[in-house]
Parts: structure tokens; C-alpha cells; sequence
């Protein structure tokens, strides 16, 4: 579970400032789950180059809550939760040094998204979160106010996830220390699970993943794993302690996504053979092949330039699809081996997708 959010301050002396507004989405690696955005009183000066910059000035916070007043719900909502910020050290010593005015020691996990941004799309001349969603297509509204930019934020960190092949930022989001003794564990795992099509990754206790798979439906699929009596698949059960899952929106991008990821995990328990596939020609030297994606609103897209494979990528919003070069810039990447590019003519040649663009 992640809290996405968004602080502005006061400005002045380091350690001195105060809150003046915050937003928060909790996120629970899928869809935003809680919310809570507001205005706060931060019971001293606004230094004027931040009300220039922001807007928000003393006579509007007036009326707002002060600190203290929302401390509890922010404890609640960051319970059990990673706060991921752009500059996540920043906003963290800032709700640290609030909470500890209060006499109250603060700690969570923190995950930066300027680091992550760095390390998953490297190359880029600025990691600013208002150049970075322009390199990226992602819309900002109300820049350099809080609930604008933690809405930026939270799109840019569904894409990082998209382009995270190693799994940092999910093995980094589980708990350990689930407690082992309650009977119906693999139930409870099971409950937790959606019943969509995606890919899923079972992880032992240090957080390392010993077995992957894919289905139609994710939580019948790891079901009929559970039901398995072999030898095999009961040391694989003994050693399991958590399950994640990624949906996938269709079938080409699950088929991708299992085929680059077996490769780079290698996990204990899955036996994956290779295939021999001849060399595959497309249809044309460029392609782009839409499909729909996880979400209603959300479309899928692999891109194929000058013959190459170059990965896929999910989009929200149509000129996204119609810039190439903003679409490279959100792809995962994928290796332009033969077993990646048998996979794609494959599923032309024998399922349906909802458009395929030449250029």
C-alpha cells in the first residue's frame, strides 16, 4: 500500500516552515483507495516568493484546519503504508517535523519517484515533475498546488510500476512478518486477490520471487496452484508468504510481460523452456498496435519501429498515442529477440485487436 502525496509550505529556515496544504491518495498499487486534500493553517508568515509561486496566500487559510487537526487522520491513512513523494525527502522531513512539534515520532517508508524516474527512464536533461510529465505526456493541473501536483505524481508512479521489470518498487512495498500461523493462510492470500487477467508473482518471506504465472482470471489460476498435491507444488506452498499481481488489460501484453519477466527473475519453481521459432517478418516495418487496457479509460499500445520491437506501454489519453515520440518515452522496453516478436505476429495473426496504426 502507497500514499501518494503533495505538500506546500510556508518557505523560510530550514526546519521552520509550516504546512500551508497537502494531498494525499492512497493507493493500493492498482486503484486510489482514500483521499484527503486540504488547506492548512499553518500559524505563521507565508514568505512572499511561495505566495507568488503557489497562490495560496494567509487570508485563505484563515479558516483552515491547523496541523493537529488532521494529524490523526494522516497517521491512520499512513498506517501500514510507503509515502512516495517527487523528492519524497523533502515532504517526509516536513510531516516529521510537524508530527514531532506535536511530541509524536513520526516514522514511515519512503519511496522517491525523482530516484526511481532516474533509475527506470534514465537519459533525460531535467526530472523536474513538471518536465518530466511533459517528456511523459501527463497532464498537470493547478502546478505547484498540492492536489495538482499529487495527482501528476500519482500517474507518473503508475508508469514507473509499468517500467519496473526488476520488481523494486513492489518487493519494497511488502510486509514481512505475515503471520504464519493463521490456518487458512493461502485463503486470506486468495481474498486478496482479482478475479482479471493479469500477471501474478508469488514471493517467499524475504521478498524474493519463487514463482510467477499468467491467466484470464488471477485469482482462479492461483487457486487450482493451491490445490496442487505434488511434492513440488507443497514446498512451493510452505515457502510462499505473499502473492502481487499486475492486470494486464489483454492478452498480448500478459504474454509479454511473462515472457520478459520469467527471463529476468528466473524464479526456483517455474520451468520455462525456450521455444524455436523461425525469424519473424511483420506486416509492415512500423507498427503500433492498440488494444484496450486495464482500466475502461486506459488503452494498451506495443510500437514497432523501423522492424524493431520496442516495447509497450499504456496510455490514458489519445495524443499520447498519436506522438510516437511520447510514446517511446513511456514504454517498458522489451528485447527484440525472436520469442518476443513470434509472440506479437502471433496474436495478430490469431486474435483481434482494436486498431492497428502504419506509419
Amino acid at each position: 500500500m502507497y500514499t501518494i502525496l503533495d505538500i506546500e509550505t510556508t518557505g523560510g529556515k530550514y526546519n521552520e516552515e509550516g504546512i500551508t496544504e497537502i494531498a494525499a491518495y492512497k493507493y493500493d498499487g492498482h486503484e486510489i483507495v482514500d483521499q484527503l486534500i486540504t488547506l492548512v493553517n499553518p500559524e505563521r508568515p507565508i514568505q512572499p516568493f511561495v505566495v507568488n509561486l503557489t497562490g495560496i496566500n494567509s487570508g485563505m487559510l484563515k479558516n483552515a484546519p491547523k496541523f493537529h487537526e488532521i494529524a490523526k487522520r494522516l497517521v491512520e491513512m499512513t498506517e501500514n503504508s510507503i509515502i512516495v513523494a517527487h523528492n519524497s525527502s523533502f515532504d517526509y522531513r516536513i510531516l516529521k517535523t510537524e508530527f514531532r512539534r506535536l511530541g509524536f515520532d513520526y516514522v514511515r517508508e519512503t519511496l522517491c519517484t525523482v530516484q526511481l524516474s532516474k533509475k527506470l527512464i534514465p537519459g533525460l536533461d531535467s526530472y523536474s515533475l513538471g518536465k518530466l510529465c511533459k517528456t511523459l505526456g501527463i497532464p498537470v493541473s493547478s502546478r505547484h498546488r498540492a492536489e495538482g501536483d499529487a495527482a501528476a505524481t500519482v500517474k507518473l508512479f503508475k508508469l514507473l510500476i509499468d517500467k519496473d521489470h526488476e520488481k523494486t518498487i513492489i518487493k519494497s512495498a511488502i510486509k514481512q512478518g505475515i503471520d504464519r500461523e493463521i490456518a487458512p493462510k493461502l485463503q486470506l492470500i486468495l481474498d486478496g486477490l482479482p478475479s482479471e487477467l493479469g500477471t501474478f508473482y508469488l514471493h517467499k518471506e524475504n521478498r524474493e520471487i519463487i514463482y510467477m504465472g499468467k491467466g484470464s482470471n488471477i485469482k482462479k489460476t492461483v487457486n487450482k496452484l493451491f490445490l496442487k498435491t505434488s511434492k513440488k507444488a507443497v514446498s512451493l506452498q510452505k515457502l510462499l508468504d505473499t502473492v502481487t499481481y499486475e492486470l494486464s488489460g489483454n492478452e498480448l501484453i500478459g504474454d509479454l510481460k511473462y515472457q520478459n519477466e520469467i527471463q529476468l527473475h528466473i524464479p526456483k519453481f517455474n520451468f520455462h523452456r525456450v521455444k524455436k521459432v523461425t525469424p519473424i517478418i511483420f506486416s509492415n516495418s512500423n507498427l503500433l498496435i492498440i488494444d484496450k487496457g486495464r482500466t475502461i479509460n486506459e488503452k494498451s499500445a506495443v510500437l514497432i519501429e523501423n522492424d524493431v520491437l520496442l516495447g509497450y506501454c499504456f496510455v490514458d489519453l489519445e495524443y499520447q498515442i498519436n506522438s510516437i515520440e511520447i510514446l517511446k518515452s513511456l514504454i517498458s522496453p522489451l528485447e527484440n529477440n525472436l520469442q518476443n516478436r513470434f509472440i506479437v505476429k502471433n496474436h495478430l495473426q490469431k486474435k483481434n485487436v482494436e486498431r492497428i496504426i502504419r506509419f
